[in-house]
């Protein structure tokens, strides 16, 4: 059982963006901080990566672990209520990625993915970033 009202819970899920959020925003200004510098959402790429960087033929995707099922992670945990609606919900998402993924890879574009939990560690961040880029 939900512990909100439906209309209260519509009006939070609502709130939920897809881009620009804090983790995105995070990663954003670090890594511009470590003088790398990106384009934003491209539209004619697969999955419109949160960072491109066309010149290098990479992308940054910053996935929130409960939307985009980081398995293994606390915060990928199913909603209790409604799993009927959840499961597929949430699985659709990562398929979805891992479809996006090949068509990056098949167009000989190289992905990063920075999961939302992995922003605690911002040495091991950054050197993951810094190994990725300048490969």
């Amino acid at each position: 059982m939900d512990s909100v009202s439906p209309a209260r819970r519509s009006e939070i899920m609502g709130r939920v963006r897809s881009r620009d959020t804090k983790p995105e925003l995070l990663v954003r200004r670090l890594i511009h901080a470590m003088g790398y510098r990106y384009r934003l959402h491209a539209k004619d790429l697969p999955g419109k990566p949160d960072l491109v960087f066309r010149s290098r033929r990479k992308v940054v995707f910053v996935h929130g672990c409960f939307w985009h099922r980081h398995s293994g992670c606390a915060l990928a945990r199913l909603p209790k209520s409604r799993e009927e609606f959840w499961l597929p919900k949430l699985e659709a998402n990562r398929q979805r990625d891992i479809k996006n993924e090949r068509a990056l890879q098949d167009s000989k574009w190289s992905a990063l993915v920075i999961w939302e939990c992995e922003l605690a560690n911002v040495v091991e961040l950054k050197n993951r970033i810094k190994e990725f880029l300048d490969a």
